[in-house]
């Protein structure tokens, strides 16, 4: 099948979305104009497994600090983790900072508009490469992240739930269709995600709100039940997750280095506790100096 076929075989699809999206669309700050390319980045990181909800205040407070991918890369690391604050996997912080020092230095201070630079970038992998060339500079490209997937799981394929990783089939598909057009590409990739942050949730989609509910084949199918594996949700408390996120606020909110004893008196079982705090140490989050204190890294 041709590229152009391929592009038009679900095209009575794409001005239905679009045009619930013009409508609908939530007016979020990485969406408008100002924005740029360096903004639109910021918050590909930052909505990775994260609500947009508690993505906001941290976001604006970031693009207020660091405007500019340089701004970020002449501060360090550590304060990238510091103003990260509680929006969770602060790996992405580091990432975010290197990402900003490799554009800083090699790309004379600007997010390249080029996909194969994007995905040279630390941090950017296949889904956000795709994202900040699609949303920031209106390119053709696939952009498949949890949302689309079940867009397209329901709509095309008849399931209700997309496979747990991405698969060769699931971009095959999103290829099929994507408008051969480059702007309406770009248009459509925003809103397959938004239909599915909105109206084709995970848990109660809002049929009656779809634009393509009379189309969805999973609605004509009987609206059939998940049959692979069960979907289990993720569980937070108790786990070396909430010990990495309780040590790293008390080393967030230092000014000086952080003694032992008061990265113990944060959980009370000492193997998870040493346990977690390895982890940071050993993903770069948090930096052991001598006489048993820590700080965030410099």
């Amino acid at each position: 099948m041709s590229t152009d076929t391929r592009a038009t075989a679900h095209s009575d699809l794409h001005a239905p979305v679009i045009d619930w999206f013009d409508e609908h669309a939530r007016d979020l700050p990485w969406r408008r104009p100002e924005a740029g390319a360096w903004g639109v980045m910021v918050s590909e990181f930052m909505l990775q497994q994260t609500p947009v909800s508690r993505v906001l205040p941290v976001y604006e407070q970031w693009l207020a600090r660091w405007p500019r991918p340089a701004d970020l890369a002449t501060e360090s690391a550590g304060e990238a983790v510091r103003a990260w604050g509680r929006l969770g996997y602060p790996r992405r912080a580091l990432r975010l900072h290197a990402a900003a020092t490799a554009i800083a230095l090699g790309h004379g201070g600007e997010v390249p508009r080029d996909h194969a630079k994007l995905l040279a970038l630390p941090g950017v992998g296949e889904y956000t490469a795709a994202a900040i060339a699609s949303f920031a500079y209106g390119q053709r490209h696939s952009v498949l992240d949890t949302n689309v997937r079940r867009v397209f799981a329901r709509a095309v394929t008849g399931v209700q739930y997309p496979p747990t990783a991405t698969t060769a089939a699931e971009r095959r598909t999103a290829l099929t269709l994507l408008p051969a057009d480059q702007a309406t590409a770009a248009r459509w990739a925003a809103a397959t995600m938004e239909l599915g942050a909105l109206v084709c949730t995970a848990r109660t989609p809002d049929c009656a709100r779809c634009p393509i509910a009379a189309s969805c084949a999973w609605r004509l199918a009987g609206s059939p039940a998940h049959t692979g594996p069960p979907r289990r949700g993720q569980t937070y408390a108790g786990t070396d997750r909430q010990v990495r996120g309780k040590l790293l606020a008390v080393l967030r909110e230092a000014v000086e280095p952080v003694p032992q004893s008061a990265l113990d008196a944060v959980w009370h079982e000492p193997v998870q506790r040493a346990r977690a705090l390895d982890g940071l140490v050993e993903d770069g989050l948090v930096e052991p100096l001598a006489d048993g204190v820590y700080r965030l890294p410099v």
